[in-house]
């Protein structure tokens, strides 16, 4: 008798579970229907008006809301990237081909950690200034671009190679066209597979393809329980 209440009592406790289960379910699949009737909704906002302030703080509010769940590391088509951050992962390299296993881990963080702060430096400014011409030859237009003959680019380049040069390089340009004043890492909305900005479009889709693979995820959990 008393294992029969055990069972009933067990049954009951997961009743419950599977109707929390199910309530969050039909919320979740009631928010990608209201995200996907705002797509059209965005896409015509970006076709018509990209640039313009509302779209700008669309953009803002979306990498808040998403920046502690979404991949900075590309491993997702979309995501977000920290334009301005170095890649370690050169200096890993690097230092893989001077430092015993051990220890080449710790002296690639603290070379990567280093050249972060050195970005940060106001008084270092290693850009320089070239003019665009147009088919005719009449310049068209100027861009700033990393100088590669800065005193400490070059040393950097000498020491640690190519590769670890254009990590620094790259992380130069993002500052200077993401915050040329401020020099501190900023978060965008990322193709990382065709390395440009991400459509508010293609945001919102892959969001609610990550919701929809999660709500699977809970219905062959719950199919499972009972």
């Amino acid at each position: 008798m008393h294992q029969v209440v055990k069972e009933m009592e067990a049954m009951q406790e997961l009743s419950m579970v599977n109707e929390e289960l199910q309530g969050k379910i039909q919320a979740m699949e009631e928010m990608n229907k209201q995200l996907k009737e705002k797509v059209e909704e965005f896409v015509e906002v970006e076709t018509l008006h990209k640039g313009n302030h509302e779209l700008q703080e669309a953009r803002k509010e979306l990498i808040e809301a998403l920046k502690h769940t979404w991949s900075s590391t590309g491993r997702a088509n979309i995501g977000i990237k920290e334009m301005g951050k170095i890649d370690e992962k050169p200096f890993l390299r690097a230092c893989k081909q001077i430092y015993r296993p051990c220890k080449a881990q710790l002296q690639a963080t603290t070379q990567c950690s280093l050249w972060q702060e050195n970005l940060k430096d106001q008084d270092w400014y290693p850009f320089k200034t070239i003019f665009i011409s147009d088919c005719e030859g009449n310049i068209s237009k100027m861009e700033e671009v990393v100088d590669e003959e800065d005193e400490k680019l070059k040393i950097l380049k000498e020491e640690w190679g190519c590769d670890v040069y254009m990590a620094v390089a790259t992380a130069l340009k993002e500052l200077n066209e993401y915050n040329p004043t401020g020099r501190s890492v900023v978060p965008e909305l990322w193709n990382f597979k065709e390395q440009r900005k991400a459509t508010l479009k293609e945001v919102i889709i892959a969001y609610m393809v990550k919701n929809m693979a999660t709500l699977k995820r809970k219905r062959g959990t719950e199919v499972y329980c009972q």
